[in-house]
């Protein structure tokens, strides 16, 4: 078992920066990657940044590449989130995601933080 806290979600106005955070717990040492997910209402949820956990590779969706960027601070089990030049199209629920040995998927999620971009 893996459970994800989220936290550090809010509001800012475009051009702003947040910097959500996920710390996970349980069998931690199993965690193989972990990722960040959103969704807009009346939308699906779409991938937005995953981190591998052994070496840090990093990858990300083209809507967010250079101006987020997702990191791991391994001792303290948690992922962040550096988001930059919010645009408004950014506002979405902002979910925390984990990858095991036994899933080689995110299947563990967190209850989401919401992040609002006003212009």
């Amino acid at each position: 078992q893996v459970q994800l806290a989220e936290s550090g979600g809010g509001s800012v106005q475009a051009g702003g920066s947040l910097r959500p955070s996920c710390t996970a717990s349980g069998r931690t040492f199993s965690i193989t990657g972990m990722g960040w997910f959103r969704q807009a209402p009346g939308k699906d949820r779409e991938f937005v940044a995953g981190v591998t956990w052994s070496r840090g590779i990093t990858t990300y969706a083209d809507s967010v590449k250079g101006r987020f960027t997702i990191f791991r601070v391994k001792d303290k089990n948690t992922v962040y989130l550096q988001m930059n030049s919010l645009k408004p199209e950014d506002t979405a629920a902002y979910y925390c995601a984990a990858a095991t040995s036994q899933s080689q998927a995110y299947a563990y999620w967190g209850q989401g933080t919401q992040v609002t971009v006003s212009s």
